[in-house]
């Protein structure tokens, strides 16, 4: 049974659009730990917390559920959180935030791709044509900005690239596998799989020394925890609960979103939108309409 109701489209909708705001938010507060700690570090500080935030969770779900999923939990604990923590903080010491957040709108192309040559899922064409137009929204919002990228820029957008590719075996996985696991339960003890990993790797690391002497140490750390708690533990329960409910391109799709968001948070800081902007995320939302439409 769901913890959120998520049979109707408004509902559905109304998540979509929180978490497009609270991942679009992610990037920024990555920057901000990334200022103080190396990537290594905040990523694994990033899975730790949001191991101990989910921990009980996790120890309630732990008995009941059967040892035949353990395999696809573990699958989805290292693609769908693990590794993608550790190249999206690589990937922004060499890039920005926003290129970023713009260039992980590709997960639903993967996602697309992966379902139909691995996992032999039927898509309808519908989906397609709505994946391909939201493509065209999130190009639209990436060139809008006039990006110029450099030999680094795209050597490390790579590594972002490689994120959405884990992304869209790990969505794939849970519809596929996992669809009579409760949310919590799949996101608890998925990250049971891989948080103590990451405490073990922060003990030995320079943690205290960095908090016990730079000053700016702990108001990193409160960026981290603010992006491990509602960035990922409450995020990404909400996700796949509405994986459960709707469909893998549709939940995917939240990625075309993100980059709306950036760009209203570049707004609010002072930078200005312009009509492609408008454009971008009007065509996004067109082609989320048609991935879901029945």
């Amino acid at each position: 049974m769901s913890v959120f109701n998520l049979n109707n489209k408004f509902s559905q909708w109304t998540i979509l659009l929180l978490l497009a705001f609270t991942w679009g938010s992610s990037f920024i507060l990555m920057k901000r730990g990334l200022e103080v700690y190396d990537h290594f570090l905040v990523a694994a500080l990033r899975i730790s917390l949001t191991f101990i935030f989910l921990a009980p969770f996790a120890f309630f779900y732990l008995k009941k559920v059967k040892k035949k999923y353990w395999k696809y939990l573990l699958f989805s604990g290292l693609f769908g959180n693990g590794i993608p923590a550790f190249l999206f903080t690589i990937a922004q010491t060499n890039i920005s935030s926003s290129l970023s957040g713009m260039l992980n709108s590709l997960t639903p192309i993967f996602a697309l791709i992966v379902g139909l040559l691995i996992f032999k899922q039927t898509v309808k064409k519908q989906q397609i044509i709505g994946v391909f137009i939201g493509l065209l929204g999130a190009l639209s919002l990436i060139l809008s900005n006039g990006l110029a990228l450099n030999n680094a820029e795209v050597g490390y957008s790579f590594y972002v690239i490689l994120a959405t590719i884990c992304y869209a075996f790990s969505l794939n996985v849970i519809k596929i596998y996992l669809k009579e696991i409760n949310p919590i339960a799949i996101t608890a003890l998925s990250f049971l799989t891989i948080g103590p990993w990451a405490i073990i790797y922060v003990l030995n690391s320079n943690f205290t020394t960095i908090i016990q002497t730079n000053e700016n140490g702990f108001e990193a750390l409160f960026y981290i925890a603010i992006l491990a708690l509602f960035g990922t533990a409450i995020s990404v329960i909400l996700f796949n609960t509405l994986l459960k409910k709707t469909t893998t391109l549709f939940a995917a799709s939240v990625t075309y979103l993100i980059p709306a968001f950036a760009i209203l948070w570049g707004v609010l800081d002072g930078e200005s939108i312009n009509t492609y902007h408008i454009i971008g995320i009007i065509t996004v939302l067109f082609g989320i309409f048609f991935i879901n439409h029945k």
